[in-house]
């Protein structure tokens, strides 16, 4: 048995309360009114465990100075026999209001959301790991209407029956694209997957070697094809591919052409790819379909707002595509989903097919896609209204005024240490949206005031503004810390400015 001063370990244990004792005290009824008994007592024999352990290891300490010759201390600390290590009287320690304050410290953590809105300061407007696109007021409305109150989700108000989801919006969408039928899954990697099991399970799928797209998470075109139980023919070459190469290889196996937008990589040089146009022809006289996976998809011409421009669905279903499958969470600037339009006969078949219940959406997703499509039928407010586009087509003086505003507060924060500059820097759409195209912007950059090279000194800063309240998500490049102020609005400039005082104090 251990002792130290005469105290023998089990002794010092022995003052650690019961469980029952603290759990009938009067410091713990708070908590149990606000958590509930199961959680507060799980806290409660955890408080009770680590005192424990912080005794058993205060004690062994004290035993091995005593074995080694050294003058004795305390079973915790050199502050007597009573003191903990950092201080704190035993008693206090052991006391039950004591017990219940550690136990409230771990009861927050827990109840602490881990999923916490940050600032973007990437310069990535339609950020995958930050959750893309934001809703704007309307559908932010709508989903708090859906999350509160029951909804005629898959009920026909007019006939009193059991109604398809499907219906609530597909209408909206036909109009905006020229589609003669739409429908709705969870996103778009689903949308294609869906598309190929429905209509070409177990045949082939015509597609251009240059068109194999990687996206986001090593998803890859022929994984989803194979998935989905298709096989991939693939013709031309990585950078050319002609219209006999299609021809060629259709046969009485094949089930379907198929272009991919290649949203996320760009080819140049000495290139050749079959438009839709080109295709769709050739399909229409073997009898087969076209489809067109769009991935980004847009409803409008961005080119008006003085954007990169890129194709939009009613485009490719002028062109000719019997199907075409986009995001709604990207360009479109909904919530994430998947939609398929084309043909009527087609997305029946799509809508038939067992996998479509599996990567149904749900009403919240329904309930915010509505309203955000319904902001295209007014195009004139478009840029006004969906917070996607207004982030796209910030103007950099605005955002150079407020950098020369918050570079006093950020550089008294962040001391004698760095350098605070404001400057131009370029921001990207995202997502595998024009991936070669940048958009100007401005910023805040952090650099160390010796001029020196110091990775460690920047991440440990980055660190740091990942555990302000509201984290600060920016990017190292080039030795400095960057903070691309683009999807930085005026509603947060005020959280922003404080939490730099913050960071100071």
């Amino acid at each position: 048995m251990s002792e130290v001063q005469g105290n023998p370990l089990n002794a010092l244990l022995a003052r650690v309360p019961a469980v029952e004792r603290v759990m009938s005290s009067l410091a713990v009824q708070p908590l149990l009114a606000e958590y509930g008994r199961t959680q507060v007592l799980a806290a409660v024999r955890a408080a009770l465990d680590r005192l424990r352990q912080n005794l058993q290891a205060g004690a062994g300490l004290a035993a091995e100075r005593q074995d080694d010759g050294h003058a004795t201390a305390s079973a915790m600390s050199h502050g007597g026999p009573d003191v903990l290590q950092g201080g704190m009287s035993l008693d206090a320690a052991c006391n039950e209001s004591h017990v219940v304050r550690q136990a409230a410290i771990l009861l927050a953590q827990r109840a602490q959301s881990r999923l916490h809105a940050v600032f973007n300061l990437t310069g990535t407007v339609l950020h995958t790991n930050l959750g893309r696109a934001l809703l704007p007021d309307e559908a932010v409305r709508a989903v708090v209407e859906a999350l509160t109150r029951p909804m005629n989700l898959e009920f026909d108000l007019a006939t009193g029956s059991r109604g398809d989801r499907d219906d609530l919006i597909d209408d909206i969408i036909c109009e905006l694209t020229g589609a003669e039928a739409a429908t709705v899954v969870n996103n778009n990697a689903a949308a294609v997957l869906l598309t190929l099991s429905a209509l070409a399970s177990k045949k082939e799928v015509i597609v251009s070697r240059g068109e194999l797209v990687e996206i986001g998470g090593a998803f890859r075109i022929p994984d989803i094809m194979s998935r989905a139980g298709a096989r991939l023919r693939e013709v031309g070459a990585t950078n050319r591919t002609h219209l006999k190469d299609y021809e060629e290889a259709i046969g009485p196996r094949t089930a379907m052409l198929m272009k991919v937008h290649c949203s996320n990589y760009a080819i140049s040089g000495f290139t050749k790819s079959v438009e839709l146009d080109e295709l769709a022809p050739l399909a229409r006289r073997h009898g087969l379909p076209v489809a067109v996976d769009l991935g980004s998809g847009t409803l409008v011409d961005l080119a008006q707002w003085g954007l990169p421009n890129e194709p939009t669905v009613r485009e490719n279903v002028v062109a000719g595509a019997d199907l075409v499958t986009f995001s709604g969470d990207k360009l479109l600037g909904g919530p994430q989903a998947g939609l398929i339009v084309g043909r009527a006969d087609l997305i029946r078949k799509i809508k038939k097919h067992p996998l479509k219940r599996a990567l149904r959406v749900g009403k919240l997703t329904l309930a915010a896609l509505e309203p955000v499509l319904r902001l295209y039928q007014a195009p004139e407010f478009l840029r006004e209204r969906l917070t996607t586009l207004r982030l796209l087509t910030r103007p950099a003086a605005e955002m150079q005024a407020f950098a020369e505003r918050a570079l006093p507060l950020l550089q008294h924060a962040l001391g004698e240490s760095f350098i605070v500059s404001a400057e131009p820097m370029f921001s990207q759409i995202g997502s595998g949206a024009l991936p070669v195209e940048q958009l100007p912007s401005y910023g805040l950059v952090v650099r160390l005031a010796s001029g020196k090279r110091s990775g460690r000194a920047l991440m440990k800063l980055e660190k740091a503004l990942h555990a302000l309240p509201r984290p600060v998500i920016g990017r190292i490049a080039d030795d400095a810390l960057r903070l691309d102020l683009r999807c930085l609005e005026a509603v947060d400039e005020a959280t922003f400015l404080s939490q730099c005082e913050a960071l100071h104090a």
